[in-house]
């Protein structure tokens, strides 16, 4: 089984997200509200991916990013930022950073569980 982290502030957008991915085989999910949550999430349990927004209180998912990428449990962990930001400084920052992909929302759930598929 591959346990995927998805980490969005609003509940609505992670049901979404997992319900998009739903129809992969030996996927099981984790969520988290903020960037804390998904630090905390990373260290309580085994992640093979993570689907993180960037915008969310507490912790910015650049930080998150920046956090996995300087600890080695976490810095080969596939990250895919899932944002409403469709400028090119919050991509370019984004992948910078250590993400694996920059997708924008609103996603298009077929395209969002190939990503997955390939990145697992």
């Amino acid at each position: 089984m591959k346990n995927v982290l998805v980490v969005d502030d609003s509940a609505t957008m992670r049901r979404m997200i997992i319900s998009a991915l739903r129809s992969l085989d030996s996927i099981t999910f984790a969520e988290a509200g903020n960037g804390l949550e998904a630090i905390e999430k990373l260290a309580l349990q085994p992640i093979h991916l993570m689907i993180l927004d960037l915008n969310m209180p507490d912790m910015h998912g650049i930080d998150v990013l920046r956090f996995m990428r300087q600890h080695e449990p976490y810095r080969k962990i596939p990250v895919i930022v899932l944002t409403t930001r469709t400028d090119e400084a919050s991509r370019n920052a984004a992948l910078a950073a250590g993400a694996s992909l920059y997708l924008t929302k609103p996603f298009e759930p077929r395209a969002l569980a190939d990503h997955v598929r390939a990145l697992l």
